[in-house]
């Protein structure tokens, strides 16, 4: 399995070392909603890229995480457990609900 936090510093000192943005959070929201934008461009497209602006937009977030202290690794099993849990069913009209409780 691969060690997010290892990954997480990997990503801050290239970032470093390159001078970008460490401060401005939001601005890193929005910078990672328009990799994830332009994955679904090369997806459309078909431009063979799609692999690479997905991984773009995993190193905004693995950067997020770092930023914002969050321990992506764990954050992940967790909620992976729990989407698990889940259950869901169709209504009469075919669309999926989740159920609580």
């Amino acid at each position: 399995m691969l060690n997010f936090a290892d990954i997480q510093k990997r990503v801050l000192t290239n970032k470093l070392a390159k001078g970008f943005n460490t401060t401005n959070i939001p601005m890193e929201f929005a910078l990672a909603h328009g990799e994830l934008s332009e994955a679904f461009e090369a997806y459309l497209k078909k431009t063979g890229t799609v692999g690479e602006e997905i991984a773009d937009v995993m190193i905004y977030l693995l950067w997020l995480c770092e930023l914002l202290e969050i321990d992506l690794e764990s954050e992940l099993m967790a909620k992976l457990e729990k989407n698990e849990k889940r259950r869901y069913e169709h209504d009469d009209n075919g669309v999926l609900h989740k159920q609580e409780g």
